[in-house]
């Protein structure tokens, strides 16, 4: 797909290598399921969990794709989402993002998107490097807060999302990389609403098309 070289000598501070899936063996498998479910086309079928698979692992696996996936999409556009050309980090007039980790930036701050984006992948990288969060053994058990840290990175991953549709669709549309785009937004979508990884509230900025994916039978 040209969406992949696109992105291939871009800025790399922010466009980075992929990421392997983890907890060894069986994020290996689980990866090999995934790829084989999205092959036949059905993306309901690829986001459920197959069965006798522990969900934790389930949930790992994928985090580690789809932050894969915005990754490369984001990469296409580092040169058009730049500080002078989205000067904070929005998805349309009404809605507004700072950044704050709770760690270095414990209160929200404004920042460009892409400075926003950049520091969105450092601390996602941070969290799928920590292995008493992403364990990378096969029988580690998951921290009891688990879900809850993947919710806060699919939540943060939507505002990508929001960002790109907002601010740089027609772009898209002039690389003629809408499909793509809407194909991963499709099943990053169907994932977060089998496992009501957002809230509601957070999806407004795309409600529509949310609406529109998931009514869809």
């Amino acid at each position: 797909m040209s969406l992949f070289g696109l992105g291939s000598n871009r800025n790399q501070k922010t466009f980075r290598p992929k990421k392997n899936a983890p907890s060894g063996n069986k994020g290996v498998q689980l990866k090999k399921h995934i790829d084989a479910t999205l092959g036949s086309g059905n993306l309901r079928d690829a986001v459920r969990l197959p069965p006798g698979e522990d969900l934790n692992e389930w949930l790992a696996v994928n985090t580690v794709d789809f932050f894969n996936q915005v990754n490369i999409l984001y990469g296409t556009l580092m040169e058009f989402c730049t500080p002078a050309t989205c000067p904070t980090m929005s998805a349309g007039p009404k809605f507004e993002y700072r950044w704050a980790d709770g760690v270095q930036i414990k209160k929200p701050i404004e920042v460009s998107a892409p400075k926003y984006v950049e520091y969105l992948m450092d601390w996602i990288e941070t969290q799928l490097d920590d292995e008493s969060i992403f364990p990378q053994k096969i029988g580690t058990p998951f921290p009891q807060n688990f879900k809850e840290v993947v919710k806060t990175i699919f939540k943060r991953l939507f505002r990508v999302y929001a960002h790109i549709y907002h601010s740089h669709f027609q772009k898209i549309m002039s690389l003629k990389e809408e499909a793509h785009l809407n194909t991963c937004f499709k099943h990053f979508t169907l994932f977060t609403w089998e496992f009501k990884l957002i809230d509601k509230a957070e999806l407004a900025p795309l409600i529509d098309l949310i609406e529109s994916i998931v009514s869809v039978s």
